[in-house]
């Protein structure tokens, strides 16, 4: 678990600075800045699915996920736990929302946090978990300068997210195949993409609605 406590720890750290650089960071240099990472999101996500197989299953999944999100309202049940908490414990932040959820899901979905995961849960390296730090690091001083508080709160999620994968993967390792491995990665990267054209603003996508696929894959390539 060292790689994750020290990815949430590098959030929170990158999410307060931050903050505190909120006000005298220029708008101009905010918008380039998430250009260049909408950008660099979609180049990821096509990393991801380059060698993509059984994409008969990786579509049904993403079929299948998206419309149980769809009908489990997940996007709005995320909004309403924000506005929650944002009234539990009196946040002024009008982006605490936007932010949480662009942070979680850019810091959660990658190929980085399913792989370095699984390899650390299995014995292995920490190296791409502590790598995955530096980027979220820096990524989360820009975010949280631009969306506020919300940022900082994701490190939260992403502790049980990427904590739980590590220790599912250190009780049961040989269930995590190199099928669902690859599955997971294709699977993230066609939702990396996704997010990318949200955070570019090309087009909003329900993407957070799009989330139990990756549930979705292991249990159908677990199937076969």
């Amino acid at each position: 678990m060292i790689g994750t406590l020290v990815n949430t720890a590098a959030v929170i750290d990158g999410g307060t600075f931050g903050i505190l650089l909120k006000k005298n960071m220029p708008e101009r240099l905010k918008t380039i800045y998430f250009q260049a990472i909408g950008l660099f999101t979609i180049a990821i996500g096509i990393s991801m699915v380059f060698n993509m197989q059984h994409i008969l299953i990786v579509v049904s999944s993403l079929a299948i996920g998206s419309l149980l999100g769809e009908w489990w309202n997940l996007e709005i049940r995320v909004e309403e736990l924000s506005v929650f908490l944002k009234f539990k414990f009196r946040i002024v932040s009008e982006k605490f929302s936007e932010g949480l959820i662009t942070a979680f899901l850019l810091y959660c979905i990658g190929s980085m946090t399913i792989l370095g995961a699984i390899r650390e849960g299995m014995g292995g390296s920490s190296d791409l978990l502590l790598t995955k730090s530096l980027i979220d690091g820096f990524s989360s001083i820009i975010l949280a300068s631009a969306f506020g508080i919300g940022v900082l709160v994701s490190s939260i999620p992403l502790l049980i997210f990427q904590g739980g994968i590590t220790l599912m993967a250190i009780f049961a390792s040989s269930f995590f195949t190199s099928e669902i491995i690859q599955g997971l990665s294709s699977v993230g990267g066609i939702l990396l993409i996704g997010l990318g054209i949200n955070i570019l603003e090309i087009k909003k996508l329900r993407i957070m609605n799009m989330l139990p696929a990756l549930i979705v894959v292991v249990f159908l390539l677990w199937l076969i």
